[in-house]
């Protein structure tokens, strides 16, 4: 947690499979994550549809084409565990992740997993689990699954232009 703290934080590309019972295939995105410590988190994807999703502090910003929605994350419950586990991994605060999951380390520093299990139960459409991936200082995959048992891989590339 302390080699994510000191690493510097900017952006970096994604490619995101989300499976869900409703396809036959994984639906496929593709863009750009932007971290600002200590809490602006920024998932711009760019394919299929351009589509930006911001979260600064309670506050979940998602931009459409020219449809703009602001929200608190207490009104989007199902984004909270996500975009905390996000944040307080990046800024290497497991204090934080603690006050929301129980986080189970593994691994060494050139390769490690760190498991995530939300304290309280999940609806229906809540996190059963984060997983994730690195090395060093940095996040290569996360893995989360759903309590309704839909699933994402969001592969972690390297520094965006």
């Amino acid at each position: 947690m302390a080699e994510l703290e000191r690493t510097p934080h900017g952006r970096v590309s994604f490619t995101e499979r989300h499976y869900t019972a409703v396809l036959d295939e994984p639906a496929q995105s593709s863009g750009e994550l932007v971290f600002e410590p200590p809490d602006l988190l920024v998932k711009r994807t760019l394919k299929p549809r351009p589509m930006t999703l911001s979260a600064q502090g309670d506050v979940l910003t998602v931009e459409q084409g020219s449809r703009k929605h602001v929200v608190t994350l207490a009104e989007f419950p199902q984004a909270a565990p996500f975009i905390d586990s996000i944040r307080a991994t990046l800024a290497g605060d497991r204090a934080r992740l603690e006050r929301h999951f129980r986080v189970e380390m593994s691994g060494t520093l050139e390769g490690w997993t760190l498991r995530l299990t939300p304290l309280e139960a999940p609806d229906a459409g809540g996190v059963r689990q984060i997983e994730i991936r690195g090395r060093s200082g940095r996040i290569d995959r996360m893995d989360i699954l759903q309590a309704d048992g839909d699933r994402s891989e969001l592969s972690i590339g390297p520094a965006a232009p």
